[in-house]
């Protein structure tokens, strides 16, 4: 299911933007402020709405008129997200459009309206599948029949809370075929927000260990579960270790005589391992990135902020490339930096810059840059020619 539309209206800085055509992995660069935390929190914002509700999403952001885009009127604008993906649907790929709108209505957040639509066929307008407006609606129940006109079609009614999203309830049902994969999509996207001290250090044994968190708290935990489930998995990830992190030979899962779990890290050059507190945050990432990247079930969205963070300049081809892999295992990656030597790695279709204009941000496609793509044709790289300022108004100089 690859996203390949985004379009978004009143968000934050994002006044109006449309990302189309979007590739499996993207690379976002731009100044400090021009909108890089803010386009991979719209996938955080959903995931925060279908966890609880558009309220508490908001509270979390500092309320309605905090994420409404600066200059709108709160009691005639409202925020919209839209997007656009693509999926099978009874044996035929579609492209299926979500669009949410949210607004205040006395002062209180409402969903002012909920769609979900595709095509049923290959001519013609998009179907509404699900069709909500202020906690009222309707979704379609045998959307899977494709032998059926539209007007025979059954529509079901249904009341929800006015700041809740329709998707969250309906989505749970197989009958709502499209809004039951939607929600599945939103509950698996990972928003990394990790943390090197929370990785470190002895972990409840008996914690969750299905997948790396965002935070990265049980790095110990997923390690054991490739390590004893998936040990050629795990293998291939201390071949890569070994080849990009010098002097590391091999990583164990400690089982400690507390019933607590940590890692242990095995330098060539010694005879005894170190525990994970002794080894290099650059290590530790390094190798937090290979456990994310190699789970057996990937998420089917990554966003990852600044991964170059605490890492050597030369490790950034390697990561890139390890980013690109899993994207071509099905999983959509973006990710955001401020390294040259990583965007060095990317492909042209792959980059897009930021800027900030009167207050706004703007999204700008490397290949739709004719002097860039010139400059790429002949065997030039992303990285030099952000640092030359050919990405316009985005110069890191």
């Amino acid at each position: 299911m690859k996203i390949e539309t985004i379009r978004l209206r009143n968000f934050k800085a994002f006044r109006e933007v449309n990302l189309t055509d979007l590739p499996g992995f993207l690379v976002v660069v731009g100044a400090n402020g021009t909108g890089k935390t803010t386009l991979f929190d719209v996938f955080g914002f959903l995931h925060d709405c279908l966890k609880g509700n558009v309220r508490s999403a908001l509270d979390k952001r500092g309320r309605f008129r905090e994420v409404l885009s600066r200059g709108c009127d709160p009691e005639k604008d409202a925020i919209m997200v839209e997007l656009q993906y693509r999926m099978e649907i009874t044996g035929k790929e579609r492209l299926v459009t979500y669009s949410v709108e949210i607004g205040e209505v006395n002062g209180q957040p409402v969903v002012l309206r909920e769609v979900l639509r595709y095509k049923r066929g290959r001519h013609g307008k998009p179907f509404h599948f699900l069709n909500f407006a202020q906690g009222e609606g309707y979704a379609i129940v045998n959307e899977g029949d494709f032998t059926l006109p539209d007007d025979q079609l059954e529509r079901e009614t249904q009341k929800v809370s006015p700041d809740a999203l329709a998707i969250k309830g309906l989505g749970q049902f197989e009958r709502f075929k499209a809004a039951n994969a939607f929600r599945q999509l939103i509950e698996h996207w990972y928003v990394s927000d990790f943390h090197i001290s929370a990785a470190r250090g002895r972990k409840d044994a008996s914690g969750d260990s299905e997948h790396l968190s965002e935070s990265g708290d049980n790095l110990p935990l997923v390690a054991r579960r490739l390590y004893e489930q998936y040990p050629a998995v795990f293998q291939r990830i201390l071949d890569t270790m070994a080849r990009r992190v010098p002097g590391v030979s091999g990583v164990e899962p400690l089982l400690l005589d507390d019933g607590y779990l940590t890692l242990r890290f095995q330098d060539g050059s010694f005879k005894t391992p170190f525990l994970d507190r002794y080894v290099s945050d650059g290590t530790i990432k390094m190798f937090a990135y290979l456990v994310l990247l190699h789970d057996p079930s990937p998420h089917p969205l990554l966003c990852v902020e600044e991964p170059e963070n605490q890492l050597y300049p030369t490790l950034m081809g390697a990561l890139a490339e390890e980013f690109r892999s899993y994207a071509h295992r099905g999983g959509q990656v973006f990710v955001s930096t401020h390294s040259p030597d990583f965007l060095n790695a990317i492909e042209l279709e792959e980059a897009c810059w930021l800027v900030k204009r009167d207050g706004y941000t703007e999204v700008h496609r490397a290949k739709d840059n004719p002097q860039v793509a010139a400059y790429m044709a002949d065997g030039d790289q992303l990285g030099y020619l952000w640092k030359e300022g050919f990405f316009d108004g985005a110069d890191p100089r």
